[in-house]
């Protein structure tokens, strides 16, 4: 048997290949603002703000999302083609919210 061994990757390319090793310092520091957030989410639920409490809910969960989609899906450390593909998704999901709202806000509630 042969000793060589060949790598079919571009040569300077090989930590293409190897995926990208994140501290577990930075996996602490994520939990905490997790952590955080969540005590963000109960602490404004007691909170009354009128229409404000569901604006302040969405961005708390919104902020909470980006970080688990950045960091423990690992995202950021993604070719952009990664990026591509999330960030399709979140457009295909904002567009279905807004033509679901628009729908909503349409209608003529009351008068029929």
């Amino acid at each position: 048997m042969s000793e060589h061994h060949e790598s079919h990757a571009p040569e300077g390319h090989d930590d293409a290949l190897e995926g990208h090793i994140v501290s577990p310092v930075v996996y602490i520091i994520i939990f905490i603002a997790l952590l955080i957030g969540t005590a963000a989410t109960i602490g404004a639920s007691y909170l009354d703000l009128h229409e404000w409490n569901p604006i302040i809910a969405i961005a708390i969960a919104v902020t909470k999302a980006t970080l688990v989609v950045l960091f423990f899906m690992h995202v950021k450390y993604s070719p952009k083609l990664t990026k591509l593909t999330v960030g399709a998704g979140l457009f295909t999901f904002l567009v279905l919210i807004f033509m679901t709202l628009s729908d909503y806000i349409s209608r003529a509630w009351g008068r029929w």
